[in-house]
């Protein structure tokens, strides 16, 4: 095991109704002027962001707000958002919704706080300072309610790179199952395969990879498969949602990752790729390399994989393993082929091989 620093200082507030008390937290921390800032008009519908206004009123917060994030956050809608939060004078910006809406939220706090173009920070710099982040996730997923990055695509460049920092971890997020019930049973099956590639990356491709992180990722996969099962049989399932969602956290938020080496990210690296060129979502272009990508590392850590196959699916060997894990995402409904996501030409593989390949230099593997 490594040396290691562990810091994470963000305050999760789990639970039935805790969005009520956003502005209660954020007062605690200061908030006098928030961007509220929103992906698609369903937060306004279902009532969620009126409860989450509603509590920075009572508690004095001045806010403005901004709607229209997408999947895949693109950079354009960055800037507009750090133009407007410069203008109201914002000292914090709250997201409600998604990852797509908290990787924003990051890149939008790093950069009204800067004079620069934005996606500097993406390309090497790194903010020194940032507006407060908050957060009521909607989907769980992405695990950025528990960590320091975000990630954003550069449409222009169709470059999907990431940014982080130590002021970018979120002062507090509100994780609460109940808001995540009305999840598309698409996105779903597509957070699944997120979570799993979250938890699969360092675990296999680490140097030095301590029992107690492998276990842990195990435990993560396990709750992920079993809860995902329950959740598309009855969605309302609230003790399912609840440990889904915080699997999901505890994929990304660097517990799995302490006393560990040589971790990279290639799945992610290619995919990132894959949907900056289509747009593809990112949980379905994940499922689509995972099982490509197993086959072709398996041999460069096959003892791993063999405890994969056993510890997740009680199989003995790496391919049994790598199948069953393929076999499972195509009975959920997460894409598996190239061909699922429409990317069907070699025109199109050429293009997302040449963004992949910057992508790999960016991320020095």
């Amino acid at each position: 095991m490594e040396n290691f620093t562990f810091y994470n200082p963000t305050r999760i507030e789990f639970g039935k109704g805790k969005e009520a008390h956003i502005g209660e937290y954020m007062k605690e921390f200061g908030a006098k002027k928030a961007l509220v800032l929103y992906g698609s008009e369903r937060v306004r519908k279902s009532g969620l962001l009126g409860v989450a206004t509603d509590s920075l009123k009572a508690n004095g917060i001045e806010f403005t707000e901004l709607g229209g994030v997408k999947s895949n956050p693109v950079l354009s809608k960055v800037n507009e958002a750090i133009k407007i939060a410069r203008e109201f004078g914002a000292d914090s910006v709250l997201a409600v919704g998604g990852g797509s809406v908290l990787d924003s939220a990051k890149a939008v706090a790093a950069g009204a706080k800067y004079s620069g173009d934005v996606w500097d920070f993406f390309v090497g710099k790194n903010p020194a300072e940032s507006l407060m982040v908050f957060d009521i996730i909607t989907l769980a997923a992405t695990g950025s309610e528990m960590n320091q990055n975000g990630v954003v695509t550069n449409e222009a460049a169709k470059l999907k790179l990431h940014l982080g920092a130590p002021c970018l971890f979120p002062k507090v997020s509100v994780v609460n199952p109940q808001l995540q019930a009305t999840v598309s049973r698409d996105y779903l099956v597509y957070s699944a395969s997120d979570v799993i590639a979250h938890s699969i990356e360092g675990y296999f491709t680490a140097t030095n990879y301590p029992l107690i992180a492998r276990m842990q990722v195990e435990a993560n996969i396990k709750t992920i498969i079993r809860t995902t099962e329950i959740l598309l049989a009855n969605p309302d399932d609230y003790d399912a949602r609840a440990e889904f969602a915080w699997a999901a956290t505890m994929a990304l938020n660097g517990i799995t990752m302490v006393g560990t080496s040589g971790i990279e990210y290639p799945n992610h690296m290619i995919e990132h790729a894959m949907s900056a060129v289509t747009d593809c979502a990112h949980g379905a272009g994940l499922s689509v390399v995972m099982p490509a990508w197993m086959k072709w590392y398996k041999d460069r850590n096959l003892g791993v994989f063999e405890r994969f196959a056993r510890e997740i699916f009680g199989l003995k060997t790496a391919d049994e393993g790598i199948e069953a894990l393929k076999a499972w995402f195509d009975k959920i409904g997460t894409p598996t082929r190239l061909s699922q996501l429409e990317i069907d030409s070699e025109a199109l593989i050429d293009e997302i091989a040449g963004v992949a390949f910057e992508n790999a230099k960016a991320w020095a593997m």
